[in-house]
């Protein structure tokens, strides 16, 4: 299997309207984010070799569809990307608590000398009654979403509430004490392409027009309109 190598691809985009995305990603009062941030989906998985969603935290924690070794390798690699470009600056790594996850976010942690905090609200898109089916049934929710971002259907978590938790942990991270940090967030393929949208300044419900994050892709997250 081929080793995809992470790369850097920016979010910066020509929409109009952030004023509500904004809302999300920003404490009160502030106009601007106090902190770098940077998107970075975990290495390929025992789950994608299988071609299965694993979605849920109790079958995400379990090592049986944790990191393969293709992943680690990625891992790796993007943890010697995001060294240099951080520099001597402040890290901060917030990760999904799955195990594909977790397990990225710690080969890249030693890489910069970081610790790695468990952010469930990183955790990958609950695709309900797909849990452990194929993966070909992503392409219908995408299709739904499009047409309305808070649907359910089959029991999926709405685009909406993953873009609000998503947001939130950003959020979080702007309320704290941290200023100047490179903030690495490590998620998943739907979580961070939702997320995405807040900083580009587009509708949630047009998440797959931005492009596709690989696995082990490190992509900065710049705040439309925000020097």
């Amino acid at each position: 299997m081929r080793l995809l190598q992470p790369f850097l691809r920016s979010t910066r985009r020509t929409a109009s309207s952030l004023s509500q995305p904004r809302a999300l990603l920003l404490a009160p009062g502030q106009q601007s984010l106090r902190n770098e941030y940077y998107a970075l989906r975990h290495g390929w998985s025992k789950a994608n070799e299988a071609g299965i969603i694993v979605s849920r935290i109790d079958s995400g924690a379990r090592l049986e569809y944790g990191l393969h070794a293709t992943g680690r390798e990625q891992a790796s690699a993007a943890g010697e990307a995001f060294r240099d470009i951080v520099g001597d600056r402040p890290v901060a790594i917030l990760s999904s608590d799955f195990s594909r996850t977790f397990d990225t976010a710690k080969i890249v942690a030693n890489a910069v000398d970081a610790n790695v905090e468990a952010e469930p609200a990183l955790r990958e898109r609950d695709f309900g009654d797909f849990e452990l089916g194929p993966n070909t049934a992503y392409e219908a929710v995408w299709e739904q979403d499009a047409i309305d971002a808070t649907h359910t259907a089959w029991g999926v978590e709405a685009a909406s509430a993953v873009l609000e938790r998503a947001a939130g942990a950003v959020r979080r991270v702007e309320e704290s004490a941290r200023e100047g940090h490179a903030v690495l967030l490590v998620s998943h393929g739907d979580c961070l392409q939702i997320l995405q949208t807040a900083f580009a300044g587009v509708d949630v419900s047009a998440h797959r027009s931005l492009p596709h994050l690989e696995t082990c892709e490190l992509r900065r997250l710049e705040l439309l309109g925000v020097s």
